[in-house]
């Protein structure tokens, strides 16, 4: 499903509030090309970027950094302390502090994490929590339960998280977290709905998500966006990138 394409607004600050660009993206630690991950990282012009699966292993410190150059960011925090989600942000995001979470692991079954953060950008204050659900379907959902404590524990007015949910809007997990925060692509869709694959988009199992009184400006995948070409969202990882413009209300 594709929205009516009338653009996203452009990152600002006003009297009352900031207009804050979010990505959300898989990008398959960087296995795929990594060019064109940066280049459509770089076509969203978001401020801050939430990633799941950066790299993990052999360097990955130099890798984080080696993309966040090439999407002109720099690393906040996560990666292969979290077992994979990590933030990026360009420099009109200041960071207050980070904390990076390893959840509980089930025997024989992938480690998980979150990498959290609370930024300025512009007027706003604003938590961040960058995620990536478990496959199995029981400890995704006690994960959903983890994400939703861990946003509050942020203890902020205002929060924004991203993901890699493994499930889609039908699912317990996914509807557990909508439940709680606002689903950004059902408030105010934009662009594309589906995330995976790229080659051939059927599910929506990637999202965006706020707390109360945040504005959804528009948010969904960024097809037709200047400067992101369906070439790239097919060369630079296995799933396709949610795209997200909030007003966030100025902090006190």
């Amino acid at each position: 499903m594709v929205a009516e394409h009338t653009g996203l607004p452009a990152s600002g600050s006003e009297e009352d509030a900031s207009v804050v660009r979010v990505l959300s993206y898989n990008i398959r630690s960087m296995r795929d090309d990594r060019a064109a991950l940066a280049r459509v990282i770089r076509a969203c012009a978001a401020d801050l970027v939430l990633i799941q699966e950066a790299p993990r292993f052999f360097r990955w410190r130099k890798a984080a950094e080696r993309l966040a150059r090439a999407a002109g960011l720099y690393y906040v925090t996560g990666g292969a302390t979290t077992a994979g989600p990590m933030i990026l942000a360009t420099l009109r995001a200041h960071p207050e502090r980070t904390d990076d979470v390893l959840l509980p692991r089930t025997p024989g079954l992938h480690q998980r994490g979150f990498a959290t953060a609370v930024v300025r950008v512009g007027r706003a204050r604003l938590g961040v929590l960058s995620c990536h659900l478990s496959l199995a379907d029981q400890e995704r959902y006690e994960q959903a339960g983890l994400l939703l404590e861990h946003v509050a524990a942020l203890d902020v007015p205002h929060a924004v998280v991203g993901g890699d949910l493994n499930d889609r809007p039908e699912g317990r997990s996914f509807r557990r977290v909508a439940g709680a925060l606002t689903d950004c692509w059902a408030a105010k869709p934009w662009g594309g709905e589906f995330t995976s694959t790229p080659h051939e988009p059927r599910q929506r199992i990637d999202a965006l998500f706020t707390t109360g009184g945040v504005e959804v400006l528009g948010c969904g995948v960024p097809l037709g966006l200047p400067g992101v070409h369906e070439a790239d969202l097919r060369a630079a990882s296995d799933h396709l990138p949610v795209l997200a413009a909030l007003r966030v209300p100025a902090a006190d």
